[in-house]
């Protein structure tokens, strides 16, 4: 199994990238959210001068905020200087369109996006449709270095439901998935990935999927200071993705949320509402509110990360690897990230290399 590394794109930090690949990381997945973050692809050139064997790519591009020219010259970019190297994940957009107050791309439109992707990932034409009509389109100047399609660029699509994950099995050459809670969860994402793909390969199809990973010293919480600083953030945003789907669709929280959910829509509440969606997002995925802190119970902090002691998440991660999991990105806090980099490295993938 790979350990790979989702960052949160930040332009004056090429140092974490160069320092994962020291230690073994093999993927860096470096995201797209224009509101948030430092622009990805600026990020993967800085990356990519200066590294020569991690995989870099978008984890993941967004299609609501990208038209797919765009995002296919800038991977192809990207492969002039990493050859080999690069690849392009892709998704719909969940927080990138959320934390502007806009929902996600459509699956219908998702799915003719990628669609248009495919071709033009290997310098073919491909028929672009606009609003003056359909255009074939093609990168007709791919010589001299200002793109490169000699080594493939594989495109992992992301996908958290049926609709999205029957996408990316037809059209993707691998899957983003949330952490699947078992083998058995794995083997129905598995399902879903092959509902209009018959001919799904499991060898070949490449499984990622994005967590937190927290390993417990002996007797410690998940909820411990030390767990909070290092995963919380992921737990936070679990939380902010529910919110966003109780907001706009009516749909009810996980059950790990039950107690806390009052408190936390209450918090929401009175803040106004042409501006709510930049509160939900705040701190996404790099650290916790303060006042969002009294949410992250021991429950919370299980359902949402990757939490154990050291054996528990190896456990884990074995289970998953014999259903067809090929790799787990972790998403640490920001603050505490070159400590979880090498806390990782030492107690998770060190012991992995062992089952090759």
């Amino acid at each position: 199994m790979d350990i790979g590394l989702c960052i949160a794109s930040n332009i004056l930090d090429e140092q974490y990238v160069i320092s994962a690949e020291a230690l073994g990381y093999s993927y860096a997945w470096f995201a797209d959210s224009q509101m948030l973050w430092s622009d990805c692809y600026a990020t993967l050139a800085l990356a990519a001068k200066n590294t020569s064997t991690i995989r870099l790519g978008t984890g993941v591009a967004v299609s609501g905020t990208r038209p797919a020219p765009v995002t296919a010259s800038s991977i192809a970019t990207i492969n002039a200087l990493a050859p080999g190297r690069t690849f392009l994940g892709v998704g719909s957009g969940n927080t990138a369109m959320r934390v502007m107050g806009l929902p996600p791309q459509r699956i219908k439109a998702f799915d003719e996006y990628v669609g248009t992707l495919r071709p033009l990932l290997r310098g073919d034409e491909a028929l672009y449709r606009t609003s003056v009509g359909d255009r074939p389109i093609q990168h007709i100047m791919p010589d001299h270095g200002f793109v490169s399609f000699e080594a493939p660029i594989p495109m992992y699509v992301s996908g958290f439901g049926p609709k999205s994950l029957a996408v990316a099995g037809r059209q993707g050459d691998g899957a983003v998935l949330g952490l699947p809670a078992s083998g058995a969860m794995m083997e129905n994402t598995w399902a879903m990935l092959a509902s209009e793909n018959d001919r799904l390969d499991r060898e070949t199809f490449y499984t990622t999927a994005l967590t937190a990973i927290g390993v417990l010293e002996p007797g410690e919480s998940p909820s411990s200071p030390r767990m909070i600083d290092q995963c919380g953030a992921m737990a936070m945003a679990s939380i902010h993705y529910a919110y966003d789907q109780f907001r706009n669709f009516g749909h009810q929280p996980p059950h790990a949320f039950a107690d806390i959910w009052d408190d936390y829509t209450a918090l929401l509440a009175d803040y106004p509402s042409d501006r709510v969606h930049q509160r939900i997002h705040m701190g996404h995925n790099c650290w916790v509110v303060p006042d969002e802190l009294k949410f992250l119970t021991p429950a919370i902090m299980q359902r949402t990360c990757l939490i154990g002691t050291q054996d528990q998440v190896l456990e884990r991660l074995h289970e998953l690897h014999q259903s067809g999991l090929n790799q787990v990105m972790n998403l640490p806090n920001f603050d505490t990230r070159f400590d979880v980099l090498k806390d990782v490295a030492a107690r998770i993938i060190q012991p992995i290399n062992s089952w090759r």
